[in-house]
C-alpha cells in the first residue's frame, strides 16, 4: 500500500500551516469580562476537561512576554507545558505560544467582539512547526487536529455555561426571590432558549437551567 493511499506521509512532506482551525460561540458577558476570564490562565481548568494546574510564573501576569506552566492530559498520559504570552490587547485579543515565541510549536488565540448584549468569542489553534512529539504522519496530525477541535468546542460550551451560571449566582446580600402570581418561582422562569447562540463554524445550543452539548469532548 502506498503512502498516499494509506493516508500516511513523511513529516517532511507536510506543512505546519495546513493544521489550523477556528471555532466561535456567543457568550452572555461583555468583552471586558470575557477577556478577564480567558487571560487568567489559571481559570482554564473550569472549562477544559484536560488542562489543569495552569499558573503564571512568579510576579508574571497577562502581558506580552509573560510565561506560564500547565499540566495536560490525553489518552491516559500527563505532561507539563511551558507557554509564553504573545498578544495581550484587552478587551479584544489574547494569545500565547506553547514552547515560547522563539521556538514554539502551537499558537492559541482568543479574539473577542461585541455582539448584541454579549460577546462573540473566537478561539483559534495553529500548528507552528512539525515535531515528532505530535506525530510523524499526516494521519497523526489530522487526528491531533480533530482532537483539538473537539477540545475547543467543549471549552467554548463550558465557558458559555459557566458565564451564564455566574451571572445567575446570587450576590450578597440577597433576598429570596418572590413567587410569581402563577406560582412559578422567578428562578424557574428563564426563557426556554437563552444562553448560547449559534454562529457559523460552531453549533451551540442551550436551555436553562441545563446546557446540552452538541460536540464531542476533550485542550492542549
Amino acid at each position: 500500500m502506498s503512502a498516499n493511499t494509506s493516508g500516511l506521509e513523511p513529516s517532511e512532506a507536510l506543512a505546519a500551516s495546513e493544521f489550523a482551525f477556528t471555532r466561535r460561540a456567543w457568550v452572555d458577558a461583555a468583552p471586558a469580562r470575557v477577556y478577564e476570564l480567558v487571560s487568567d490562565v489559571s481559570a482554564i481548568s473550569r472549562w477544559s476537561p484536560n488542562a489543569s494546574d495552569v499558573t503564571y510564573d512568579h510576579d508574571a501576569g497577562p502581558s506580552v512576554g509573560a510565561w506560564f506552566s500547565g499540566r495536560n492530559r490525553k489518552d491516559g498520559r500527563e505532561w507539563t507545558t511551558r507557554s509564553q504570552v504573545v498578544r495581550a490587547d484587552p478587551p479584544t485579543a489574547f494569545g500565547f505560544v506553547v514552547g515560547g515565541r522563539e521556538n514554539g510549536i502551537v499558537q492559541w488565540d482568543w479574539t473577542l467582539r461585541p455582539e448584541g448584549d454579549g460577546t462573540l468569542v473566537q478561539q483559534s489553534w495553529q500548528l507552528l512547526r512539525l515535531d515528532p512529539v505530535l506525530g510523524t504522519t499526516r494521519a497523526d496530525l489530522d487526528a491531533l487536529r480533530r482532537y483539538m477541535e473537539d477540545s475547543v468546542e467543549t471549552t467554548l460550551v463550558s465557558l458559555a455555561q459557566w458565564i451564564t451560571a455566574d451571572r445567575r449566582a446570587p450576590r450578597a446580600p440577597t433576598q429570596p426571590a418572590p413567587d410569581r402570581a402563577d406560582g412559578q418561582n422567578r428562578d424557574d422562569a428563564w426563557p426556554a432558549d437563552e444562553g448560547v447562540r449559534s454562529f457559523p463554524g460552531v453549533e451551540l445550543t442551550a436551555r436553562r437551567p441545563s446546557f446540552r452539548k452538541m460536540f464531542g469532548s476533550g485542550s492542549l
